[in-house]
């Protein structure tokens, strides 16, 4: 099994949230989804208020065309955000509120494909609304679960359980021995990982 630690806002996230689910399951490794927010971390680890990537301009220039490669390669579509990053509280929340009923990877992967291929503000009730439906949720439900109580401190659990556990980007991936793998990237490491140590677990 790997923990699946991503944020909404996240640009790498795009592509491993669109890939994960085959290749853990070529893989033969159950996947575990961890919505949650980067900025907290960013904020208290860094003391940054904004994504690296727009205070170092000249990575975030070289981010955004070696995205483009990465998506090209995969045949994923690309559209440059006209807000980057862009608030993710809301969707976090409502992903969330679908760990219960299991509709969470789908609705995370549209909202990956609202955020970056079509340029909508997924902080946007109205943005999420259809996403919801299209996972067969009902919205006015989810909503109103996503601004209780329980899930706003279950997404703060998230966040303090990311940080205990070294993570300080997404996408991250965990394995159930611990090992912390960052970046869309190590993606194939970690299921790799995951999988030679199930294997001796096992053996």
């Amino acid at each position: 099994m790997i923990e699946f630690w991503y944020e909404f806002a996240s640009t790498y996230s795009y592509p491993a949230a669109m890939r994960i689910e085959r290749l853990a399951d070529e893989a033969g490794v159950a996947i575990a989804w961890r919505p949650f927010l980067l900025g907290p971390l960013f904020h208290e680890q860094q003391g940054l208020r904004d994504s690296p990537f727009n205070v170092v301009p000249v990575k975030g220039k070289y981010m955004w065309r070696d995205l483009e490669r990465v998506c090209e390669e995969e045949g994923l579509p690309l559209v440059h955000p006209s807000q980057f990053p862009r608030n993710a509280l809301l969707a976090a929340r409502v992903a969330i509120v679908g760990l219960e009923d299991g509709w969470t990877p789908a609705f995370s992967k549209k909202v990956y494909e609202a955020n970056f291929v079509a340029d909508q503000d997924i902080s946007s009730p109205e943005v999420l609304a259809p996403l919801v439906e299209e996972v067969g949720a009902a919205p006015e439900a989810v909503f109103a679960a996503a601004q209780g109580a329980d899930v706003k401190a279950r997404l703060k659990d998230h966040v303090e359980q990311a940080k205990a556990r070294g993570v300080f980007g997404s996408p991250s991936f965990i394995t159930a021995d611990g090992e912390l793998f960052w970046g869309n990237d190590r993606l194939e490491q970690a299921l790799d990982w995951a999988q030679r140590h199930a294997t001796r677990e096992h053996a």
